[in-house]
């Protein structure tokens, strides 16, 4: 009983830390952050962006894409997918510019979009390791 207690208080404590202590609106802290804020459009976006980045599949196929340019074959064996699932997470992938891919002869090659891609990639990564 004791221990929920404690979770109750802490719960509370947390809770109360959350708030304002008086609803007071500062404006020059609104109208300093207000110019910076996303549109609607600009955060639809970007959450469109966000979610092709929030699947595991995807990020095992960055992964590999990071360390070089595969053709969809060798991206399956990499990350131990079939060749279509690979395909569909690609075409998601490719919907939000995340990767490109270039044609030799009857192959299909990807890679990462761009340099900004793979810093984000890079980022993250160090991110979690810390």
């Amino acid at each position: 009983m004791a221990n929920s207690r404690s979770t109750e208080t802490s719960t509370i404590e947390v809770a109360d830390a959350l708030s304002c202590d008086a609803s007071l609106v500062h404006l020059d802290n609104v109208r300093q952050v207000q110019p910076e804020v996303l549109s609607t459009a600009q955060a639809q976006r970007m959450a469109e962006f966000f979610s092709a980045l929030s699947d595991p599949h995807r990020l095992k196929l960055l992964s590999a894409l990071a360390q070089q340019e595969l053709c969809v074959c060798d991206l399956a064996a990499a990350v131990k997918m079939g060749e279509s699932a690979v395909s569909h997470q690609l075409r998601v992938l490719r919907s939000q510019r995340l990767v490109t891919y270039r044609r030799q002869g009857r192959n299909v090659y990807y890679g990462l979009a761009d340099d900004h891609i793979m810093s984000l990639y890079r980022e993250v990564a160090e991110h979690l390791d810390e």
